[in-house]
Formats: structure tokens, C-alpha cells, sequence
């Protein structure tokens, strides 16, 4: 897909490409933190291959890349549990490069293990070193967005491309729909939710999606459908089957709440997230904050509820809010129903969540700018065609 991509956004046919280097491997970790396709000596770091990877952007590549420091500083790991809530989170992090007003809470999740020698920080630790020896570094993001981090990744890795957002990308190159048919999905998608979104009025639904791995306690769930439910907003909800451990076996949200919205809100196991985002009647989306949901929701222009729950969904989050100010935050790990209904009800139709609106649509004109012809972008795509895809030694 990507090849395919790189040549017509180029303007060059697959046949033209011959003289590139075979794959020689694509290397997938277990635990989902970066995916690295090599050709011969040119490495993808951190690329949209594979839906079901994570995909991080330059704030949360350069979190992650912090990590050998923050290990030799005795920040993380944790002493103990009691760093969860000793205030140890709020530890001013002043040092990153291009990184201001950060705290540890703001850093990827896994520094918060209590492991004294935790395998998943050195594993992570060194493949930042390894990263440093790849000939091409490529995130998914586009300069505006996160210019400060990006001037300093840039002295750091020489060879680093931003190419994002894909989405647009494929927007603008297949008008055929020529690559829908190797999309990857880990859930069947239930499109018949868009026909009923075509029945709402525009900007009148919250969209609820927590990405395709996450995976909460029961009580936080029922807090989410309470506070969902007495916001009397409609709402499309997407609730995998094993959201909850042990979920399939039993109804996850309460019966009375089922029957209470009924006729305003409509809960599916699966769904084509970009074309429900795209929609008019979407006003905005409840969310892990992953980055493929954070870029998506950035392209159709759509504020966001942040609810992380682990690694750089943490990131994310303070930059949606406080940085780039279209989002705002949720506390995961102790949800109240209270609390979900009053920010749904303002993101809807409060006079913040009209200002976050208008963050949201100016954030996808600059992305759209990034990826028209000869925006950043575009000619960063081109840059790295020439420099690397097409560098012969």
C-alpha cells in the first residue's frame, strides 16, 4: 500500500522503481511499539503499515526516545505503587528537546512501572538506539502541527520525513477506492451505522470508539453508558465484544440504559471509523486518543474528549488540550458519570466545545495544506523518494 502510494503520489509508475532493494524483512513486536520494515538499509520507523500497530508522531517518538534518561535520572521506573499518587506524576520534565511544560504524568505510560528491571523500558531504550542507525526515519504527521519537536528530532535523526496525514493522501490519489480492499481491520465493520447517521442532524452525535485493543473495568464502562445516557445527547458507540475481560459473556451496559436511549443513541461492535468521522452529523468523538484516531479526528476536523488509558495516548492527550486545543480531558481511571455527561453536553453544545470546534477545523485546513502539492508534506514525500528510495551509493 505504501509502496503503491509513494509512486503515484510521485508521479512515477512501479516499473519504474525496479532498481529499489527487496524487502529483506518486516519485523512486528509483540507488544505493539514499533513497526520497522527494512530494505536492505533503509528503515521505517513508526510507519501507518499495519492498523493494529501503534503509530506514534514526533511528541511521541520523542517521549519515547527520552527513555534511556529518564532510567539513568531514577524518574522511572517507580519506587512503588504509592508514585502513583504521591504527586511523583506531576514531576516537572524541563529538559526534552522541544518538549515545554511537560510533566511525567504527560510521558508515555510504561514509565510508570514499579518494575525495578523492566523488560519492556529496555526494549524500548534500545530501539531508540537502533532507530538512530536507521538511513530513514518516517512519522505521520505534518510540520505545523508539531513544528518545535520536529526542529529538534531534525539535528538528531538528519534523515526524518513527515508525511502525514496518510488519510489525506489516499484521499487524494485514489478516487477509485482502489485501496479499500486491503484495508486491515481487526473487527468486522458494521456499516449500516452510517445510514443511521444520515438521520441525525448535523453536529448532534457523540461518537464513542476506545481504538481496537483497549480494555477497561466493568465499573468504568457502566459509568461511561450513566454519564453517556443523562447527557440526553445522541450518540454511536462503539463497544467491542471484549472491552471488558470476560464482556462477551454477559450484557456490558446495563439494560435500563439500553432501554433509556434507544431511540437516540445506537451501540455497534465495529465500525469504518474514517467515514463515521467524515460525517455531518458527528460533533465529536469520545476517544483513547490513540494517534490513528487523533489524526483522523484532526483531518474531518472533529474536537475530542481525550481518554487515555496507556503509553503515548497519555501524550497525545496533553497536546490535543493544551497545545494544539481541541480536545479536552477525561480521567480514565477513575470515570464518573458525572463527569462524562458534563463534558459531553459542553463539547456538544457549549460555547468551549464551539471553540474547540473552530481549533479543529483550522487544524485540517494545515493539514490539507501539508498534504496539497507542494505542501510539507507533499514535498517531504518527494524528498524522501529521491534521497532514499531512489539514492543509489
Amino acid at each position: 500500500m505504501i509502496f503503491s502510494m509513494v509512486c503515484q503520489i510521485s508521479n512515477l509508475r512501479p516499473y519504474q522503481m525496479v532498481s529499489l532493494p527487496q524487502t529483506t524483512w518486516i519485523r512486528l513486536k509483540a507488544f505493539r511499539i514499533f513497526v520497522s520494515l527494512q530494505v536492505n538499509t533503509v528503515w521505517y520507523h513508526c510507519v501507518n503499515l499495519y492498523q493494529n500497530s501503534m503509530i506514534l508522531h514526533a511528541c511521541g517518538f520523542m517521549g519515547f526516545k527520552e527513555c534511556r534518561n529518564l532510567m539513568e535520572k531514577g524518574i522511572t521506573p517507580l519506587q512503588d505503587a504509592s508514585y502513583l499518587t504521591n504527586g511523583h506524576l506531576d514531576t516537572i520534565i524541563d529538559w526534552i528537546p522541544g518538549m515545554k511544560n511537560i510533566t511525567l504524568r504527560d510521558l508515555p505510560g510504561i514509565y510508570r512501572t514499579t518494575q525495578p528491571n523492566d523488560s519492556l523500558l529496555n526494549f524500548v531504550a534500545e530501539q531508540i538506539e537502533t532507530a538512530s542507525k536507521a538511513s530513514a526515519i518516517i512519522l505521520p504527521t505534518f510540520d505545523a502541527l508539531e513544528s518545535n519537536v520536529l526542529n529538534e528530532l531534525s539535528t538528531m535523526f538528519p534523515k526524518l520525513y513527515t508525511i502525514g496525514p496518510l488519510e489525506l493522501f489516499l484521499d487524494k490519489i485514489s478516487e477509485n477506492n482502489e485501496f479499500e480492499s486491503i484495508k486491515c481491520n481487526l473487527w468486522k465493520e458494521e456499516s449500516e451505522c452510517l445510514k443511521w447517521l444520515d438521520a441525525q442532524e448535523p453536529n448532534s452525535v457523540m461518537y464513542v470508539n476506545f481504538g481496537s485493543v483497549i480494555v477497561m473495568k466493568y465499573n468504568q464502562l457502566v459509568e461511561l453508558a450513566w454519564g453517556i445516557s443523562n447527557s440526553k445527547k445522541k450518540f454511536l458507540w462503539v463497544i467491542r465484544p471484549d472491552i471488558v475481560k470476560g464482556g462477551s459473556e454477559r450484557l456490558l451496559v446495563p439494560q435500563e440504559i439500553m432501554e433509556e436511549t434507544k431511540d437516540r443513541g445506537l451501540m455497534v461492535g465495529w465500525c469504518p471509523q474514517e467515514k463515521v468521522l467524515k460525517h455531518k452529523a458527528v460533533g465529536g468523538f469520545l476517544s483513547h486518543c490513540g494517534w490513528n484516531s487523533t489524526i483522523e479526528s484532526i483531518c474531518n476536523g472533529v474536537p475530542l474528549i481525550c481518554c487515555p488509558y496507556f503509553n503515548d495516548q497519555f501524550t497525545n492527550c496533553k497536546y490535543i488540550c493544551s497545545e494544539w486545543k481541541f480536545g479536552m480531558v477525561m480521567d480514565s481511571e477513575n470515570v464518573t458519570r458525572d463527569e462524562v455527561e458534563k463534558v459531553v453536553v459542553e463539547l456538544l453544545d457549549g460555547e468551549k466545545g464551539k471553540e474547540m470546534k473552530r481549533k479543529a477545523i483550522e487544524w485540517k485546513k494545515m493539514a490539507e495544506e501539508a498534504t496539497d502539492f507542494g505542501g510539507s508534506s507533499c514535498l517531504n514525500l518527494e524528498k524522501m523518494v529521491s534521497e532514499v528510495l531512489l539514492f543509489k551509493s
